[in-house]
C-alpha cells in the first residue's frame, strides 16, 4: 500500500495519530524535501529510510515506487507541508498506481487552503482553489480574469514579495471595493488574517510586504444590476484611468452584463465624439 500523508503546514503538533503510526510502520518514506521532512520525523523519533521525490524526479520515482509496492513493500509519501497533490507533488504517483493497479490511500490532515478559507471570514459554502497563479504574460492575465469573475470565494497561494502586485492586479480587474483577506503564517506564532477591500489591502502592503507564506482569499463576484447611472459611473471611472474606449466598453459590458455595442456608443457620447 502507498500512503499519501498530510503533514503540518507550520506547527509540528498538527499531525494526526494515524499519520504518525503509518510513518513508523512503513518500510520506507519518500519525501519532497528530505531535509525538511527529516526534522518532522526526528521530532517524533521516527527512524525510516528517507528518499527524495519532488516535482523534477516524480515521474522516475513513481515507476520505482510502484515496483516496490508490487514487491510487497508499504510506502509513505509526504510533501513539504500539507496535503500531497495540492500545489505539491503526488499526482503522478497516484496516476502511476492507478495505471499499474497498485493500492494507495490518502491520510487527511492539515491544509493551508482550507485553513485560510475558514480564517478569512468570507463565504465558505462554495469556493474555488487556484493555487499559485502563472507568473506573467497572457496566462497570468487570463488567470486574474478567471479569479475576478468567479461566482464563489477564491483561494490563491502567493509569495510575500508578490502579494502587493497580485492584489493590485485583482483590484484593477475586480474593482477596489471587492472584499478579500491576506492570511499568513498559518498555525505559527505570528499567524494573521488581514481583512478588507482590495483598495485597503493594496494600501497596507504597498511599501511593506507581509512576512511568511501567504494565502489570498477573494470574495465572490456579485452580479450587479445595471442602471444608466452605474453604467455611466463605471465608464467615467475607467476613462479617467486612461483606459481606451473599446476596452472600457468590454469591461463595463462584462461587469454589468449589458450590450458591449450599447456601452461603446455611450462611451463615445460621454467623450463628445
Amino acid at each position: 500500500m502507498l500512503y499519501l500523508c498530510a503533514t503540518p503546514i507550520g506547527n509540528f503538533e498538527d499531525i494526526t495519530l494515524r499519520v504518525l503510526r503509518v510513518l513508523s510502520e512503513v518500510d520506507v518514506i519518500y519525501a519532497e524535501d528530505t531535509r525538511h521532512s527529516g526534522l518532522l520525523l526526528a521530532k517524533y523519533d521516527i527512524k525510516k529510510p528517507l528518499i527524495s521525490c519532488h516535482e523534477h524526479n516524480e515521474a522516475e520515482r513513481a515507476a520505482e515506487i510502484t515496483e516496490r509496492l508490487a514487491n510487497g513493500e508499504n510506502i509513505a509519501y509526504i510533501s513539504d507541508a500539507g496535503m500531497p497533490c495540492i500545489s505539491d507533488p503526488g499526482h503522478r504517483l497516484i496516476c502511476e498506481c492507478i495505471e499499474k493497479n497498485v493500492a494507495y490511500t490518502v491520510l487527511p490532515g492539515a491544509s493551508a487552503a482550507l485553513t485560510a478559507l475558514a480564517l478569512s471570514g468570507l463565504a465558505t459554502d462554495k469556493f474555488t482553489f487556484f493555487g499559485f497563479l502563472p507568473r506573467s504574460g497572457g496566462e497570468r492575465k487570463a488567470a486574474i480574469h478567471d479569479v475576478c469573475n468567479t461566482d464563489c470565494t477564491c483561494i490563491i497561494y502567493e509569495s510575500p514579495n508578490r502579494v502587493h502586485a497580485t492584489l493590485s492586479e485583482l483590484k484593477e480587474c475586480a474593482g477596489g471595493e471587492r472584499m478579500a483577506a491576506v492570511v499568513r503564517e498559518l498555525t505559527k506564532i505570528y499567524e494573521e488574517a488581514v481583512r478588507g477591500s482590495l483598495s485597503e489591502l493594496c494600501t497596507r502592503y504597498e511599501e511593506t510586504p507581509p512576512k511568511g507564506e501567504c494565502v489570498i482569499v477573494l470574495s465572490a463576484k456579485q452580479e450587479e444590476k445595471a442602471t444608466p447611472e452605474s453604467v455611466d459611473g463605471m465608464i467615467c471611472e475607467l476613462l479617467h484611468e486612461g483606459v481606451k474606449a473599446k476596452d472600457v466598453a468590454k469591461r463595463v459590458a462584462e461587469a454589468l452584463c449589458v450590450s458591449k455595442n450599447d456601452v461603446y456608443k455611450r462611451v463615445l457620447e460621454l467623450k463628445g465624439e
